[in-house]
């Protein structure tokens, strides 16, 4: 059978648990499509065939014996290098930590391996993963399959690139801020921030994060259709106990009547006349699905959460992380601290206590929200995927930039799920529409996520364009 890597995670591993196809060929065809399409994007910066071909050999042998392989038999899937993978360097885009070799899975490793995935190889980050675009001093640049001049996204650039570009069916990021959504919403596949809790995180090789990204960080998956997002949410929230934030919640919650709430300008936001066509067209297509769509001049609040997630990811240990940067050397990490400086700065007391007091707040207002709707629609982006390295061409660039990225950012203040499909292309740009439910509804966010795919997506896996 050709082109394997073609194929959907759900269909290829269904043909491996069948025993048609090996998970060798599986990981041979995988192997052979990084080979191939690598060298233009840099989305993978680490790999390791002779693993690869071990960890398939050991699925296969398990189907030999009887065993179950887990959901994810022989899928080949990529892992963002800011999470511990035994025996790899932990780098999250830094020269610093190109020695700090992981003795133990992080959990969400881990879940993947029980779940019979193939570890692919390790996907790119900016610098401290900061960005919504993907280049360091120590792996260098990811290029978008799409179109090179474009952004791949961030922080989980490398990961958008790789599953779009058919290396791996699955690819795990990571998401703040948006650095799972973005890289999606630049990259033409789909992408799911989970809710806080769902998914089980820790690095064994890293100092305990702050209460910051303790309560805002999430892993989640990248993918070219929603229903492997949906397995690989089944794979990824397997129990562990090392992380104390991990809670055993059904991943199918209490039906819901079929309403949906669209928003073209959260916040006051300034939308891109296509992202409002693209976000409004996703709207009609729940309608021809049969969901009730309400459109809405405004949203619970965005902009506050915003300020305070910035605060609390950027301005909590400020110093120590500006310091950093600065050995680093790192130019968009230093922009990025830089030019937030005045925003997140003084993170004292009284702002400390007041972000934690803000943050129940506005989390029950948008629960009480979501009483009502069962899924929000909003725009990822104020705009569509960004020129690549526009945060660093001027100040003006800069708060562009992180203005129209308002709807990602916001959202993890209140450790809320989002997910976004990739709807269509305007030229060679990717857009789609970001769906947000309340805490431990994935489902219905995946629900209305496949409706909306069912009127149409960009073609994926491609072959890079220039």
């Amino acid at each position: 059978m050709q082109d394997l890597w073609r194929l959907s995670a759900a269909d290829l591993a269904t043909l491996v648990r069948s025993k048609k196809v090996s998970a060798r060929e599986a990981a041979k065809a995988g192997l052979a499509r990084l080979d191939a399409v690598n060298p233009q994007l840099n989305a993978v910066i680490d790999h390791r065939p002779e693993d690869v071909l071990e960890q398939a050999d050991a699925v296969d042998a398990a189907i030999a014996r009887g065993e179950d392989p887990g959901v994810l038999a022989g899928v080949p899937v990529t892992i963002k290098a800011n999470v511990d993978q035994e025996g790899f360097a932990t780098t999250n885009g830094l020269k610093l930590q190109r020695d700090l070799i992981a003795r133990e899975d992080n959990p969400v490793v881990a879940n993947f391996r029980k779940a019979g995935a193939i570890l692919l190889g390790r996907t790119n980050c900016p610098a401290f993963s900061y960005r919504w675009f993907t280049t360091n001093l120590i792996h260098g640049d990811t290029k978008n399959p799409r179109d090179a001049s474009l952004t791949p996204g961030g922080s989980s650039g490398g990961a958008g690139s790789a599953v779009a570009a058919g290396i791996g069916h699955i690819a795990h990021g990571t998401d703040i801020a948006g650095s799972i959504r973005y890289p999606a919403y630049a990259c033409g596949v789909h992408g799911l921030r989970p809710t806080l809790g769902r998914i089980p995180a820790f690095n064994p090789a890293l100092p305990e994060r702050p209460i910051g990204p303790q309560i805002m960080a999430v892993s989640g998956p990248l993918a070219r259709t929603v229903d492997d997002l949906r397995i690989s949410l089944e794979a990824m929230s397997a129990r562990d106990i090392r992380d104390p934030w991990f809670a055993p919640v059904p991943l199918q919650g209490p039906t819901r009547d079929k309403r949906a709430a669209l928003c073209l300008n959260p916040g006051g936001l300034a939308t891109a006349p296509e992202v409002k066509a693209a976000v409004s067209d996703a709207g009609k297509r729940l309608e021809r699905a049969g969901w009730t769509v309400d459109v809405i001049e405004d949203t619970p609040p965005m902009r506050e959460a915003v300020e305070w997630q910035i605060k609390l990811w950027l301005g909590d240990g400020y110093e120590a992380q500006l310091e950093m940067a600065e050995r680093e050397g790192d130019p968009g990490a230093l922009a990025c601290l830089r030019g937030n400086r005045n925003r997140v700065t003084p993170m004292d007391q009284a702002n400390y206590a007041k972000a934690l007091t803000r943050r129940a707040t506005l989390t029950r207002e948008w629960m009480l929200f979501f009483e009502k709707y069962a899924v929000l629609l909003t725009p990822v982006s104020g705009e569509l995927p960004f020129p690549d390295h526009l945060d660093r061409k001027d100040e003006d660039s800069f708060k562009r930039v992180w203005e129209a990225q308002l709807p990602q950012i916001a959202i993890p203040f209140m450790g809320l799920p989002g997910l976004v499909v990739s709807t269509g292309l305007v030229g060679k740009a990717p857009v789609g529409v970001h769906i947000v439910s309340g805490r431990y509804r994935e489902d219905l966010c995946l629900l209305a996520g496949e409706a909306i795919e069912a009127g149409g997506v960009p073609p994926s896996p491609i072959d890079p364009v220039g």
